[in-house]
């Protein structure tokens, strides 16, 4: 990639909700640092100006592009090191830029949770972007920052202790946030995909859906899908929405990384109900709504209430609630020597707007400053920026990371 770039870093989609405050979090956190690089892009100048009005000042560049005009998106990804966009679904909005990026060697990260159209940028772009020496990082918010990068900190942890890791289950122990616009948005277009190509729905359901093709197979079966009493925790368990993208990410970082976590490796994720007939009954309460989410077919009429009750793409809670908000994952480890150990990754904000807009931004600025590894590729967020990443995400993301052997 050409060091000689206009800008490190470039926000496409600032002028939606996600965008606005990443733009505002890059504003407070970097504008007084020289060293930073950064405009905000989308096609609505007029729209541009209001955001940057209200989270930033004239000393940040505008640029437009259209999602439709593949003139416009080629001109702003020569002018930046690094594209961050939220301008999803991404399987609608999402495939030029990339193609652009890799063509012409810009670093690319987005919130993408869209399993089929990630296949997708494997399949098309990966050997390209490895030729070019571009990383293209998916998954770079709550889903799949805290699941990819918690597995990465402890796989790390147990190296220190000579300890090989067997498996691995995720729990999420406790959140406060609610799901996205733009997330169920995204959701919607998997599922409605999913209906109409065969292909697709075998990516979406295959635990390995995401691997290099001809390693797409191993110990792991399928997300859970019902409320069940899980022994390594002790607790009632239920289905966890973000699963089905998170445990894909972790299973591709494994494999690009040459299996450092072995070829054997078991990971799944669920969340927490808790104990006797009160957790049984919260998992039932807790996965009524994702069932309902994920089985609302395209213009049913179950499909409009839900349409009617969640965010629409680009709209969110107030700061108040944001900074309310919170998740708290366990990660219960097992070790091949049959000893155990229990991780931790907290968030300081709510998952969907305010933790996954400060774990983007850090990601973006990582990719653009950081000395990072020569990996490339359709990666992953761990793959992509490890060690950088990790320290970056505690130091400025409000993210915690602990292990205890038990």
């Amino acid at each position: 990639m050409s060091k000689e770039r206009e800008f490190d870093v470039v926000i496409w989609g600032s002028s939606g909700f996600t965008g606005s405050l990443v733009s505002e979090y890059i504003f407070k956190n970097y504008s007084k640092s020289k060293n930073l690089k950064w405009a905000i892009a989308g096609r609505n100048l007029n729209k541009l100006k209001q955001i940057r009005n209200k989270v930033a000042d004239d000393s940040v560049s505008i640029l437009i592009a259209d999602s439709n005009d593949e003139s416009s998106i080629v001109s702003m990804v020569k002018k930046t090191k690094v594209i961050c966009t939220t301008v999803g679904p991404y399987a609608k909005y999402g495939s030029k830029l990339v193609k652009a990026c890799v063509d012409h060697g810009t670093h690319y990260c987005d919130l993408a949770g869209e399993v089929q159209w990630i296949r997708k940028m494997i399949d098309n772009h990966h050997a390209d972007a490895i030729s070019n020496s571009v990383k293209i990082v998916n998954c770079c918010g709550f889903d799949s920052i805290p699941s990819d990068m918690g597995v990465y900190f402890i796989q790390k942890e147990s190296k220190k202790m000579n300890k090989s890791i067997k498996k691995i289950e995720m729990r999420v122990a406790g959140a406060k946030g609610g799901i996205s616009g733009g997330t169920y948005e995204s959701l919607s277009n998997v599922n409605k995909e999913a209906l109409n190509d065969n292909e697709v729905l075998k990516t979406v359901i295959n635990p390995y859906g995401l691997n290099p093709i001809g390693e797409q197979d191993g110990p792991d079966n399928y997300d859970l899908r019902k409320v069940i009493y899980d022994k390594t925790s002790q607790n009632w368990i239920g289905p966890f929405i973000m699963a089905a993208i998170n445990t894909k990410i972790v299973r591709r970082s494994n494999a690009l990384s040459g299996y450092s976590y072995g070829k054997d490796f078991e990971y799944d994720e669920a969340t927490l109900g808790g104990k006797g007939f009160m957790g049984r009954f919260k998992s039932i309460l807790m996965s009524i709504p994702i069932a309902i989410v994920m089985l609302a077919k395209p213009e049913s009429f179950i499909k409009k209430i839900v349409d009617k009750i969640l965010p629409k793409a680009g709209e969110g809670p107030s700061k108040i609630d944001r900074e309310n908000g919170y998740y708290n994952l366990r990660f219960y480890v097992t070790y091949k020597d049959g000893s155990k150990a229990i991780a931790k990754v907290t968030g300081d904000m709510d998952p969907g707007y305010g933790s996954t807009s400060k774990m983007l931004s850090e990601s973006a600025i990582c990719l653009a400053k950081d000395n990072l590894d020569t990996i490339s590729g359709v990666i992953t967020p761990s793959t992509a920026m490890g060690d950088f990443l990790l320290d970056r995400l505690v130091k400025n993301s409000g993210l915690t990371f602990d292990i205890k052997n038990l």
